[in-house]
């Protein structure tokens, strides 16, 4: 019945009463005249501030008229009746909902005020604005940010127990050596394609959820794939490989790129694309199955990541027709900056040679050598397509994939 008691017995407003108030209040109809009974001490004084706080009417039931009066079932006296009030409590008067909770609901331009709120959330008016460079839905958006977030999520895999650590290695040092200066390499680069998307997600506005969550994860499929490169490098040495100053010039580009279309761009389309077939390489001429399966998990990962850099950048080009032409600029600008580095250090491209062949006669090199070159002809087709896909005129792609750094990444 609503014109029942809410009955608080004994349990005081300052003790948790006015949550069950709340809350009895909220299934009465506005205008309803509600009957409050209590036994608490002060509860009528209380009561009577919680009424003005809250916007309801209040009116005391005279002390010698309460014998009388009504009872709870638990025998409280009824001490007043608040009316409940058609307006939200005053700090809530201005407040606005931040789109909807859904990924349907996520809105271009969401207000700074937002915050940290969650999307859907009722935002109190007055709260703080937040600064997020990456604000804009048409920056950062994709389509299928959420399916690809819910597939990585579920596609986690824990090096300690997917990765046969134990498996035999019976490979010959030189093989050895050249997978650790082979990982060596991976790391570095690694540490570059982590960088890079830890560095935007604290840019992008928490509104875009999705985007966020993935990039935090594909920040932490980079730090996995570092500790297995690492853990397998150490497995048969006591030191890594070589490090070359060409190398790590070519991965500041990356990582000193401020704009987040252009760094997913050179990153994810160019960049990670051409490591997917060096991954598949690897996975291929492993000399071990400890190896293969690395190359196996880490291939998986970035594969998503590629795809999110694809649906990204495929999102922004159609809503914006300047971004092919900075796109263009970008590797142009990027191929000048590192027109004088010498690109893949030849230690590296010898160690893949070495792989490949698995042995040191000439016949055994020469077919490394061919595989490697098979492996960059399919890092430019991979790459050209991928540049066909977001736009590009097919001679167009050729010439922009040519420019690509020769480091790979």
């Amino acid at each position: 019945m609503t014109d029942d008691p809410i009955d608080l017995g004994e349990l005081g407003l300052d003790a948790g009463g006015a949550v069950l108030l709340r809350l009895g209040l909220a299934e009465r109809p506005v205008g309803a005249a509600v009957p409050i009974a209590g036994s608490a001490g002060d509860f009528a004084v209380h009561l009577r501030a919680f009424a003005r706080a809250e916007g309801h009417g209040f009116a005391e039931t005279p002390a010698d008229q309460r014998l009388a009066g009504p009872r709870a079932p638990s025998g409280a006296l009824v001490v007043a009746t608040l009316t409940r009030g058609d307006a939200a409590p005053s700090r809530w008067r201005g407040a606005e909902r931040a789109g909807a909770a859904t990924a349907d609901g996520a809105v271009d331009h969401p207000k700074a005020s937002w915050g940290l709120a969650a999307r859907g959330a009722m935002v109190e008016a007055g709260a703080p604005a937040f600064r997020f460079a990456l604000a804009d839905r048409d920056e950062v958006w994709a389509d299928d940010a959420g399916a690809l977030y819910r597939e990585a999520a579920a596609a986690q895999w824990d090096p300690g127990a997917a990765i046969p650590w134990d498996a035999p290695r019976p490979h010959p040092a030189f093989v050895e050596d050249a997978l650790v200066q082979v990982l060596t390499y991976l790391i570095e680069n690694e540490t570059a394609a982590l960088v890079v998307p830890a560095r935007f997600c604290a840019q992008v506005h928490p509104h875009f959820r999705e985007v966020m969550q993935l990039l935090a994860i594909q920040a932490a499929d980079e730090a996995r794939h570092i500790e297995v490169f690492t853990r397998r490098a150490l497995l048969g040495r006591k030191e890594l490989g070589l490090s070359t100053g060409g190398g790590q010039r070519s991965l500041q580009t990356l990582v000193d790129e401020p704009d987040f279309a252009l760094a997913s761009f050179l990153l994810s389309v160019l960049g990670e694309g051409s490591f997917l077939h060096l991954l598949g390489f690897l996975h291929v001429h492993a000399p071990d199955r400890c190896t293969a399966e690395i190359m196996r998990l880490a291939a998986r990962d970035e594969a998503r990541h590629v795809a999110f850099g694809m649906a990204h950048l495929k999102r922004h080009a159609a809503h914006d027709p300047t971004l092919l032409g900075r796109l263009r600029l970008a590797i142009e600008r990027r191929h000048d900056a590192l027109r004088h580095t010498a690109g893949l250090n030849a230690e590296v491209f010898d160690a893949l040679v070495v792989l490949a062949a698995g042995e040191l006669s000439p016949a055994a090199i020469a077919r490394g050598h061919a595989a490697v070159a098979d492996l960059q002809r399919q890092m430019d087709t991979g790459r050209q397509a991928r540049l066909r896909r977001l736009g590009f005129p097919a001679e167009e792609a050729r010439d922009l994939s040519a420019l690509h750094t020769r480091n790979f990444m």
